[in-house]
């Protein structure tokens, strides 16, 4: 089963160019370190600036390097639903475990829209998705009336939820029932989302402090509240201060820090500013990683 804890992996460069060694690094320290499941190429892998060759190839990659040692859930959308069948069709090629399909962005469809959109990913495979449901960044937000519908089809297994609120992981429940997969999309309120329900978070932090995230996540599951709240004492320093400019850019600043990853990444986004880089430093010193 999809759970625990789930990083949304960065794509590593290297002058410019996809850095496929220090990717596989990346993928066996993540599950010596606990991880439960690894995201390649969701917004974190910086999709949006990866050719579709490249996008292929890191799924490819992330697939064979796991080697069914955790589930793989291939980053697969798109707000063109042909292209959305081509990356879903490709990852079931090459053999990962699920598809995470974002809501599609820009182009604003309604409720019947975002039906059909999933639907027709749903039929053109047989890869089970996970909805990526994320109003800030795709403006359009599916109603939990609109998953429970969908949760109808047999390999629409769960959501990834960053809408922020919590209340949504009960109403999902109401609507789709109790073992559709809730998993959050964001660290900072991870802890709630599981008090409510959830099972997991697809992380950001995680790429950084996957031990950390990753006993967060079993202190969770186990009902141990007491002890999650301990880590997320440590952690929610880091949880901020990776967000104060684009996570991933964080996310990779803390990597390099501690010489696992470039903090190299594509225009249009930048590295970080300094106070931003002296926040990620003190927080990675609170959580103990350095």
């Amino acid at each position: 089963m999809i759970r625990g804890s789930i990083p949304a992996l960065v794509t590593p460069f290297k002058n410019g160019e996809l850095d496929l060694d220090t990717l596989k690094k990346l993928v066996d320290w993540q599950i010596a370190e606990g991880s439960t499941g690894l995201v390649p190429v969701g917004t974190t892998g910086e999709s949006p600036t990866l050719s579709h060759e490249e996008h292929e190839t890191v799924i490819e990659a992330v697939v064979a390097a796991a080697a069914g040692r955790v589930p793989v859930i291939a980053g697969a959308g798109s707000n063109s639903t042909a292209e959305g069948i081509r990356l879903i069709c490709f990852a079931e090629r090459v053999g990962a475990n699920a598809a995470l399909v974002v809501t599609p962005y820009y182009n604003k469809p309604t409720q019947a829209g975002l039906i059909a959109h999933f639907t027709a990913l749903h039929d053109c495979c047989s890869l089970p998705i996970v909805i990526y449901n994320i109003p800030g960044r795709s403006v359009v937000d599916m109603t939990p009336e609109t998953m429970g519908k969908l949760a109808q089809l047999p390999r629409i297994i769960g959501v990834k939820d960053a809408t922020g609120k919590i209340e949504r992981v009960s109403q999902q429940r109401a609507s789709c029932g109790t073992d559709f997969i809730q998993l959050s999309g964001e660290d900072a309120t991870a802890l709630g989302f599981n008090a409510h329900g959830g099972v997991g978070c697809i992380s950001v932090t995680a790429n950084v402090a996957p031990r950390l995230c990753a006993e967060f996540q079993q202190a969770t599951l186990a009902g141990d509240f007491a002890k999650a709240l301990e880590y997320q004492d440590r952690l929610m320093p880091l949880h901020e201060a990776i967000f104060l400019e684009p996570g991933l850019v964080g996310a990779k600043y803390a990597l390099s820090k501690l010489g696992r990853c470039s903090d190299e990444v594509r225009l249009p986004l930048v590295g970080l500013t300094d106070p931003t880089r002296a926040r990620i430093d003190a927080a990675m010193r609170h959580a103990g990683l350095i």
